[in-house]
């Protein structure tokens, strides 16, 4: 009975983490460019019971196994595609398909991001909404009248009192063989690990590389609907758990009574 109690306290726990991480996806159903998390559990170490399963053929006791309760396997980021949002903002920019565009951090590090709303940063230089310039750098002009990003990446500005427009850049995305292994920072920004792998560079388009979408934001790729089932299977998971250790100190406030 004491190890229902810590097991039943492990479920609570690990049903904890799940419903945590389901609250952070519906806070960030409307956040663009989001990616859901999603949680995976695992039996913890199972211990050998004397008596577990009766008695063998021979008369003596046979020996069975219990778990320890579980635990929280894995809580990863989900990266399938959500839905184009046309916004029809110059600077607004989505990715199709598969890809990151790469960031220069100011510690000189790099970090990658899935679009977003961009902007012209103090400097010049085409960045994220933080400032944080776009790699490879690409300088807009003050006096820019407009900038155009084809689905190939290229930056085109059009300047003052010129017809034809004029090459800023060519942007260029990467991609993870195990986007899933991505530290998330924040603000839908990642940073490559060990599990995710080295980045693999490439222009929109080409070698599995998605194409970039202007003037259009990736909707996050939250589900409501399943994110809400999500949520009242983990509270009943939970609610289990809680009464495991409810019938458990009762039968040791029975066992205690005993003695009087």
């Amino acid at each position: 009975m004491l190890d229902a109690l810590a097991i039943g306290a492990t479920g609570m726990q690990a049903h904890q983490a799940q419903v945590d991480a389901i609250a952070n996806n519906l806070a960030n159903v409307n956040t663009s460019g989001f990616k859901k998390n999603r949680t995976s559990f695992s039996e913890l170490v199972v211990a050998a019971v004397q008596g577990a399963r009766g008695t063998n053929a021979a008369g003596l006791f046979a020996t069975g196994s219990i778990g320890a309760g579980v635990q929280l396997g894995a809580a990863a980021k989900v990266f399938d595609a959500g839905e184009l949002r046309k916004t029809d903002a110059p600077l607004d920019l989505a990715i199709v398909g598969d890809g990151f565009l790469e960031l220069a951090m100011p510690d000189g590090t790099r970090a990658y991001a899935r679009g977003g709303s961009l902007k012209v940063n103090a400097d010049g230089q085409l960045a994220s909404q933080a400032g944080v310039p776009i790699k490879p750098g690409i300088a807009i002009p003050d006096n820019a009248e407009s900038v155009t990003i084809s689905a190939t990446g290229r930056v085109q500005v059009r300047l003052p009192g010129q017809a034809t427009p004029v090459d800023a850049g060519q942007l260029e995305l990467a991609r993870f063989a195990n986007p899933q292994g991505l530290l998330p920072e924040g603000a839908n920004v990642y940073r490559a690990t060990e599990a995710s792998g080295e980045p693999i560079g490439g222009r929109p388009g080409e070698d599995g590389m998605g194409t970039l979408a202007q003037g259009a934001l990736e909707s996050s790729n939250v589900k409501l609907v399943e994110e809400m089932v999500n949520l009242m299977v983990a509270q009943r998971a939970y609610e289990a758990s809680v009464k495991v250790v409810q019938a458990s100190d009762e039968m040791l406030g029975m066992i205690n009574g005993l003695r009087r």
